[in-house]
Protein backbone atom coordinates (compact mmCIF):
# COMPACT_ATOMS: atom_id res chain seq x y z
CA UNK A 1 0.00 0.00 0.00
CA UNK A 2 1.28 3.20 -1.14
CA UNK A 3 0.23 6.31 1.79
CA UNK A 4 0.92 10.22 0.85
CA UNK A 5 0.97 12.30 4.03
CA UNK A 6 0.87 16.25 3.53
CA UNK A 7 2.27 18.08 6.26
CA UNK A 8 4.48 15.23 7.05
CA UNK A 9 6.63 17.89 9.57
CA UNK A 10 3.49 19.08 12.08
CA UNK A 11 2.30 16.91 14.82
CA UNK A 12 0.14 14.23 13.09
CA UNK A 13 2.00 13.87 10.21
CA UNK A 14 5.19 13.23 12.21
CA UNK A 15 2.84 10.79 14.48
CA UNK A 16 1.52 8.64 11.49
CA UNK A 17 5.34 8.33 9.92
CA UNK A 18 6.20 7.02 13.58
CA UNK A 19 3.55 4.18 13.70
CA UNK A 20 3.62 2.99 9.67
CA UNK A 21 7.40 2.90 10.21
CA UNK A 22 6.92 0.93 13.89
CA UNK A 23 4.09 -1.02 12.14
CA UNK A 24 2.32 -0.11 16.05
CA UNK A 25 1.70 2.51 18.58
CA UNK A 26 0.35 2.40 22.46
CA UNK A 27 -2.94 1.12 21.16
CA UNK A 28 -2.05 -2.09 19.59
CA UNK A 29 -1.06 -3.53 16.04
CA UNK A 30 -0.92 -1.43 12.94
CA UNK A 31 -3.70 -3.54 10.19
CA UNK A 32 -1.69 -6.08 7.95
CA UNK A 33 -2.30 -4.29 4.95
CA UNK A 34 -0.40 -1.71 6.44
CA UNK A 35 2.84 -3.12 7.12
CA UNK A 36 6.01 -2.93 4.60
CA UNK A 37 3.41 0.48 3.22
CA UNK A 38 5.52 2.96 1.14
CA UNK A 39 5.18 6.22 2.82
CA UNK A 40 5.52 9.64 0.74
CA UNK A 41 5.91 12.34 3.35
CA UNK A 42 6.11 16.09 2.15
CA UNK A 43 5.30 19.34 3.13
CA UNK A 44 5.04 22.55 1.55
CA UNK A 45 8.60 22.73 0.57
CA UNK A 46 8.01 19.54 -1.35
CA UNK A 47 4.23 20.06 -2.62
CA UNK A 48 2.14 23.49 -1.99
CA UNK A 49 -1.38 21.76 -1.96
CA UNK A 50 -2.47 25.56 -2.95
CA UNK A 51 -1.54 25.29 -5.99
CA UNK A 52 -3.84 23.27 -8.12
CA UNK A 53 -1.43 21.82 -10.91
CA UNK A 54 1.55 21.36 -9.42
CA UNK A 55 -0.92 19.32 -7.08
CA UNK A 56 -2.94 17.25 -9.43
CA UNK A 57 0.58 16.43 -11.37
CA UNK A 58 2.20 15.44 -8.50
CA UNK A 59 -0.40 12.66 -7.50
CA UNK A 60 -0.99 11.87 -10.62
CA UNK A 61 2.60 10.93 -11.12
CA UNK A 62 3.52 9.30 -7.50
CA UNK A 63 -0.15 7.88 -7.91
CA UNK A 64 -0.88 6.91 -3.95
CA UNK A 65 -3.66 4.87 -2.49
CA UNK A 66 -4.30 6.55 -0.25
CA UNK A 67 -3.73 10.73 0.92
CA UNK A 68 -3.56 11.91 4.10
CA UNK A 69 -3.93 15.22 4.77
CA UNK A 70 -2.38 17.17 7.22
CA UNK A 71 -1.84 20.34 6.35
CA UNK A 72 -3.46 22.98 7.76
CA UNK A 73 -3.24 26.83 8.47
CA UNK A 74 -3.60 26.27 12.17
CA UNK A 75 -2.95 29.58 13.93
CA UNK A 76 -6.58 30.79 15.23
CA UNK A 77 -5.93 34.00 16.27
CA UNK A 78 -3.80 34.38 12.68
CA UNK A 79 -6.32 32.92 10.40
CA UNK A 80 -8.42 35.96 11.61
CA UNK A 81 -5.73 38.43 10.16
CA UNK A 82 -4.35 36.11 7.40
CA UNK A 83 -7.51 35.31 5.84
CA UNK A 84 -6.52 34.86 2.50
CA UNK A 85 -3.62 32.21 3.49
CA UNK A 86 -5.70 30.63 5.89
CA UNK A 87 -8.47 30.17 2.74
CA UNK A 88 -5.46 28.84 0.66
CA UNK A 89 -4.32 26.25 2.89
CA UNK A 90 -7.73 25.25 4.67
CA UNK A 91 -9.98 25.36 1.75
CA UNK A 92 -8.22 25.17 -1.89
CA UNK A 93 -5.23 22.94 -0.66
CA UNK A 94 -8.43 19.88 0.25
CA UNK A 95 -10.28 21.02 -2.97
CA UNK A 96 -6.88 20.21 -5.01
CA UNK A 97 -6.31 17.24 -3.20
CA UNK A 98 -9.57 15.58 -3.72
CA UNK A 99 -9.55 16.84 -7.29
CA UNK A 100 -5.89 15.05 -7.78
CA UNK A 101 -7.14 11.68 -5.79
CA UNK A 102 -10.21 11.76 -7.92
CA UNK A 103 -8.75 11.65 -11.07
CA UNK A 104 -6.70 8.49 -9.69
CA UNK A 105 -9.18 6.89 -7.68
CA UNK A 106 -7.43 7.65 -4.78
CA UNK A 107 -9.03 7.60 -1.03
CA UNK A 108 -8.46 11.10 0.67
CA UNK A 109 -8.12 11.26 4.65
CA UNK A 110 -9.01 15.01 5.67
CA UNK A 111 -8.16 15.79 8.81
CA UNK A 112 -10.27 18.94 10.21
CA UNK A 113 -11.71 20.21 13.05
CA UNK A 114 -13.92 21.03 16.05
CA UNK A 115 -13.98 24.77 15.52
CA UNK A 116 -16.40 23.75 12.61
CA UNK A 117 -18.87 24.27 15.33
CA UNK A 118 -20.37 27.03 16.87
CA UNK A 119 -19.47 26.59 20.80
CA UNK A 120 -23.49 26.70 22.36
CA UNK A 121 -23.71 24.23 24.89
CA UNK A 122 -26.27 21.66 23.14
CA UNK A 123 -27.65 20.29 26.85
CA UNK A 124 -23.96 19.18 27.75
CA UNK A 125 -24.07 16.56 24.89
CA UNK A 126 -21.08 15.88 22.90
CA UNK A 127 -21.77 16.51 19.43
CA UNK A 128 -21.41 13.57 16.81
CA UNK A 129 -21.22 14.00 13.23
CA UNK A 130 -25.23 14.27 12.99
CA UNK A 131 -24.72 17.87 14.45
CA UNK A 132 -24.57 20.90 11.81
CA UNK A 133 -21.65 23.10 11.45
CA UNK A 134 -21.81 27.14 12.11
CA UNK A 135 -18.07 27.64 12.44
CA UNK A 136 -17.54 31.57 14.41
CA UNK A 137 -13.77 31.81 13.71
CA UNK A 138 -12.19 32.49 10.07
CA UNK A 139 -10.30 29.14 11.07
CA UNK A 140 -13.43 27.42 11.73
CA UNK A 141 -15.16 28.79 8.25
CA UNK A 142 -11.86 27.60 6.10
CA UNK A 143 -11.71 24.33 7.51
CA UNK A 144 -15.67 23.79 6.83
CA UNK A 145 -15.00 24.95 3.02
CA UNK A 146 -11.89 22.50 2.98
CA UNK A 147 -14.86 19.90 4.44
CA UNK A 148 -17.33 20.62 1.87
CA UNK A 149 -14.84 20.75 -1.00
CA UNK A 150 -13.53 17.24 0.06
CA UNK A 151 -17.32 16.31 0.01
CA UNK A 152 -18.15 17.53 -3.60
CA UNK A 153 -14.73 17.00 -5.65
CA UNK A 154 -13.60 13.02 -3.74
CA UNK A 155 -15.64 10.15 -3.67
CA UNK A 156 -13.67 8.11 -1.64
CA UNK A 157 -13.77 10.72 1.03
CA UNK A 158 -12.61 10.90 4.93
CA UNK A 159 -13.07 13.83 7.00
CA UNK A 160 -11.61 13.15 10.68
CA UNK A 161 -12.41 15.84 12.68
CA UNK A 162 -10.06 16.34 15.93
CA UNK A 163 -9.88 18.67 18.89
CA UNK A 164 -7.10 19.19 21.36
CA UNK A 165 -4.15 17.83 19.78
CA UNK A 166 -0.91 17.43 21.79
CA UNK A 167 1.56 15.23 20.75
CA UNK A 168 5.86 14.23 21.44
CA UNK A 169 6.17 16.63 17.85
CA UNK A 170 6.38 20.13 17.39
CA UNK A 171 4.41 22.82 19.34
CA UNK A 172 1.15 22.51 21.48
CA UNK A 173 -0.81 23.04 24.38
CA UNK A 174 0.83 20.58 27.10
CA UNK A 175 4.32 21.39 26.09
CA UNK A 176 3.54 25.44 26.40
CA UNK A 177 2.14 24.66 29.66
CA UNK A 178 5.22 22.86 31.24
CA UNK A 179 7.52 25.21 29.60
CA UNK A 180 5.34 28.10 31.40
CA UNK A 181 4.96 25.62 34.74
CA UNK A 182 8.78 25.58 34.97
CA UNK A 183 8.96 29.75 35.00
CA UNK A 184 5.92 30.76 36.37
CA UNK A 185 4.47 30.20 40.12
CA UNK A 186 0.95 30.50 38.69
CA UNK A 187 -0.91 30.48 35.15
CA UNK A 188 -4.20 31.73 34.30
CA UNK A 189 -6.60 29.59 32.05
CA UNK A 190 -9.77 29.89 30.79
CA UNK A 191 -12.58 27.42 32.61
CA UNK A 192 -15.63 27.94 30.18
CA UNK A 193 -14.63 26.22 27.24
CA UNK A 194 -14.64 22.72 27.17
CA UNK A 195 -13.25 19.87 24.91
CA UNK A 196 -11.73 16.99 24.30
CA UNK A 197 -8.20 16.62 24.87
CA UNK A 198 -6.49 14.18 21.91
CA UNK A 199 -3.09 12.81 21.95
CA UNK A 200 -1.87 12.43 18.47
CA UNK A 201 -1.07 8.81 19.17
CA UNK A 202 -4.57 7.49 19.36
CA UNK A 203 -6.26 9.89 16.73
CA UNK A 204 -3.26 8.28 14.26
CA UNK A 205 -3.90 5.21 14.86
CA UNK A 206 -7.72 5.55 14.16
CA UNK A 207 -6.46 7.59 11.07
CA UNK A 208 -4.60 4.60 9.56
CA UNK A 209 -7.92 1.94 10.42
CA UNK A 210 -9.83 3.86 8.52
CA UNK A 211 -6.87 3.92 5.63
CA UNK A 212 -7.94 0.82 4.90
CA UNK A 213 -11.04 0.64 5.67
CA UNK A 214 -14.36 1.41 3.01
CA UNK A 215 -16.66 3.25 5.48
CA UNK A 216 -16.21 6.72 3.93
CA UNK A 217 -17.78 9.50 5.43
CA UNK A 218 -17.30 12.05 8.56
CA UNK A 219 -15.85 11.30 11.20
CA UNK A 220 -14.96 12.29 14.57
CA UNK A 221 -11.42 11.48 16.76
CA UNK A 222 -11.27 13.11 19.80
CA UNK A 223 -9.99 11.41 23.17
CA UNK A 224 -12.82 10.29 26.01
CA UNK A 225 -13.87 12.41 28.18
CA UNK A 226 -14.98 16.16 28.20
CA UNK A 227 -12.82 19.01 30.33
CA UNK A 228 -11.68 22.56 30.49
CA UNK A 229 -8.80 24.40 29.12
CA UNK A 230 -8.51 24.97 33.19
CA UNK A 231 -9.16 21.35 34.21
CA UNK A 232 -6.23 20.43 31.47
CA UNK A 233 -4.01 22.89 32.38
CA UNK A 234 -4.12 21.40 36.09
CA UNK A 235 -3.63 17.73 35.12
CA UNK A 236 -0.62 19.10 32.95
CA UNK A 237 1.38 20.26 35.72
CA UNK A 238 0.13 17.30 38.05
CA UNK A 239 1.73 14.82 36.08
CA UNK A 240 4.47 16.75 35.36
CA UNK A 241 5.15 17.17 38.77
CA UNK A 242 5.17 20.68 38.59
CA UNK A 243 4.09 23.31 41.75
CA UNK A 244 2.77 26.38 39.22
CA UNK A 245 -0.19 27.23 40.58
CA UNK A 246 -2.88 26.88 37.54
CA UNK A 247 -5.98 30.03 38.04
CA UNK A 248 -9.43 29.87 36.76
CA UNK A 249 -10.59 32.89 34.51
CA UNK A 250 -13.29 33.49 31.90
CA UNK A 251 -13.50 33.64 28.09
CA UNK A 252 -14.35 37.63 28.40
CA UNK A 253 -11.98 38.13 30.76
CA UNK A 254 -9.04 36.58 28.66
CA UNK A 255 -10.61 38.54 25.59
CA UNK A 256 -10.16 41.92 27.82
CA UNK A 257 -6.18 40.89 28.39
CA UNK A 258 -5.68 39.75 24.77
CA UNK A 259 -7.92 41.65 22.12
CA UNK A 260 -6.22 40.53 19.49
CA UNK A 261 -7.36 36.63 19.68
CA UNK A 262 -9.93 35.45 17.79
CA UNK A 263 -13.34 33.45 19.21
CA UNK A 264 -13.42 30.04 20.45
CA UNK A 265 -16.02 27.59 21.30
CA UNK A 266 -17.70 27.30 24.35
CA UNK A 267 -18.71 24.03 23.63
CA UNK A 268 -16.98 21.84 21.50
CA UNK A 269 -16.90 18.47 22.95
CA UNK A 270 -17.09 15.77 20.34
CA UNK A 271 -18.67 12.32 20.32
CA UNK A 272 -16.75 9.38 18.45
CA UNK A 273 -20.24 7.70 16.94
CA UNK A 274 -18.83 6.95 13.67
CA UNK A 275 -15.73 5.49 14.79
CA UNK A 276 -17.67 3.22 17.24
CA UNK A 277 -20.16 2.27 14.71
CA UNK A 278 -17.48 1.14 12.01
CA UNK A 279 -14.08 0.33 12.45
CA UNK A 280 -14.47 0.85 15.96
CA UNK A 281 -13.38 3.47 19.07
CA UNK A 282 -10.41 2.76 21.20
CA UNK A 283 -9.43 6.27 21.55
CA UNK A 284 -8.22 6.39 26.00
CA UNK A 285 -9.77 8.69 28.85
CA UNK A 286 -8.18 11.68 28.04
CA UNK A 287 -6.57 11.60 31.64
CA UNK A 288 -4.70 8.03 30.66
CA UNK A 289 -3.32 9.00 27.49
CA UNK A 290 -2.20 12.24 29.18
CA UNK A 291 -0.62 9.91 32.12
CA UNK A 292 0.84 7.74 28.64
CA UNK A 293 2.55 11.15 27.50
CA UNK A 294 4.35 11.54 29.94
CA UNK A 295 5.54 8.20 30.76
CA UNK A 296 7.35 8.23 27.39
CA UNK A 297 7.94 11.98 26.55
CA UNK A 298 11.94 12.68 26.47
CA UNK A 299 11.22 16.50 27.24
CA UNK A 300 12.00 18.18 24.20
Amino acid sequence: MKILITGCHGQLGTELQSQLAAEHCALGPLPMRLQKATVIAVDVEDLDITDREATINYISRHKPDTVINCAAFTNVDGCETARDAAFRVNALGPRNLALACEKIGARLIHVSTDYVFPGTANGGIPLDECCVPAPISAYGQTKLLGEQYVQRFCRRHFIVRTAWLYSYYGKNFVKTMVRLGKTHDEITVVNDQLGNPTNAVDLAYHILLLAVSHDYGIYHCTGSGVCSWYDFAAAIMQEAGLSCRVLPCTSDEYAAAHPESARRPAWSALENRMLRCTVGDTTRDWRDALKDFFANWNGE
